[in-house]
């Protein structure tokens, strides 16, 4: 058994990433900390892994943490995770981070989004984690960024479009919507039942959500060419899942059958893509609990525009489940080890 660790386990990506690695056959979740719940067991923190786990929340130094696992589950804050990171590197261990830290290759533009970087040396050297486009990368990696939520339901619904030249690039939109547990669980006025409950909004408007660089760094590294965006996010009334809507303009008279085996060819092995049948379309109830992204599109012919519609769960294939991917890969083992639940419906 592999020795894990989350660090930073009272979030909802840690609560989910304890929930799949209490089921997995090759990993033996060892330590999981929290400075907020230090001295509680994870159990009582939350209570859906109540018989799962008898581990004790903790808040340990580098050396503590280094003595207990082997391969860690980075699920700090941006800031944090880029004075954490290099510590477990440098002391031999493999590293999957779920912030931003790492994602972005060009350090300017990070700085540019969210602050001074103090470890700018690590970033050419993570791989970004989207097994889907930079497999054998992930596979040969120490540390691995993992993807954020919005970019990684963005990227898979446009990525053969991208690839075989068949959109105008100047032309995307995307509108996407979340639900709440991508706030995060800290107290916020904004995500408060009553604030959310049967409404509907959008945030983040104009081009100014973080994820907005990510996106388009993996957008132009697919088109091969610089691309700009737009993208608006919304908040669902619901707990987990996003739904994206994507708009492009076509480039050639091409049919819908024709681009659907090129969705077909490019997603055939990948385990977590399912294209959804002609004539239907993605929902975020039917890839709850499961690390799927489901794919599904339609052209306007009025407009000559395509429409491609994806749908993931924020906390499993948009964090969590994305993460352990990952570690599957970069450990050498059967990468859907752990992850092969159906999603929960209803």
């Amino acid at each position: 058994m592999l020795r894990v660790a989350i660090i930073g386990a009272s979030g909802y990506t840690g609560v989910e990433l304890a929930r799949i690695l209490c089921n997995h056959p090759e990993f033996e979740l060892t330590a999981a900390t929290s400075r907020q719940y230090a001295g509680k067991p994870l159990s009582e923190v939350f209570p859906n892994l109540l018989g799962k786990t008898d581990l004790i929340c903790e808040n340990l130094s580098i050396d503590e943490l280094c003595s207990r696992a082997d391969l860690f589950f980075a699920a700090v804050p941006h800031k944090t995770a880029m004075d954490l990171v290099p510590q477990l590197l440098e002391q031999g261990k493999k590293v999957v981070d779920l912030s931003a830290d790492f994602r972005l290759r060009n350090v300017a533009t990070y700085e540019t989004w969210y602050q001074e970087h103090s470890s700018p040396e690590f970033i050419t050297e993570a791989a970004y984690g989207l097994p889907e486009l930079y497999r054998e990368q992930i596979q040969k990696a120490r540390l691995v960024a993992n993807p954020g939520c919005y970019p990684t339901s963005i990227i898979l619904g446009l990525a053969p479009l991208l690839q075989n030249g068949l959109i105008d690039t100047s032309s995307i939109i995307a509108d996407s919507k979340s639900g709440t547990t991508g706030a995060g669980r800290a107290v916020s006025l904004g995500t408060l039942f009553c604030e959310v409950h049967d409404g509907f909004k959008a945030y983040k408007v104009g081009g100014t959500h973080r994820h907005l660089p990510e996106i388009e760094q993996e957008l132009s590294a697919l088109s091969k060419g610089d691309i700009t965006i737009s993208f608006t996010p919304h908040l669902l009334p619901i707990a987990r899942g996003i739904l994206s809507t994507v708009y492009a303009d076509l480039t050639s008279d091409i049919s819908e059958n024709d681009i659907r085996k090129l969705y077909r060819t490019m997603y055939e092995n990948e385990p977590f893509v399912r294209i959804v049948p002609e004539g239907t379309f993605p929902a975020t109830q039917h890839v709850r609990g499961s690390n799927f992204c489901d794919i599904g599109f339609t052209i306007d012919e009025r407009t000559n525009r395509i429409i491609v519609i994806s749908a993931i769960d924020n906390i499993v294939k948009g964090a969590a489940g994305q993460a352990v991917h990952n570690m599957n890969l970069m450990c050498g083992i059967d990468e859907t080890t752990g992850l092969q639940g159906a999603p929960f419906f209803p």
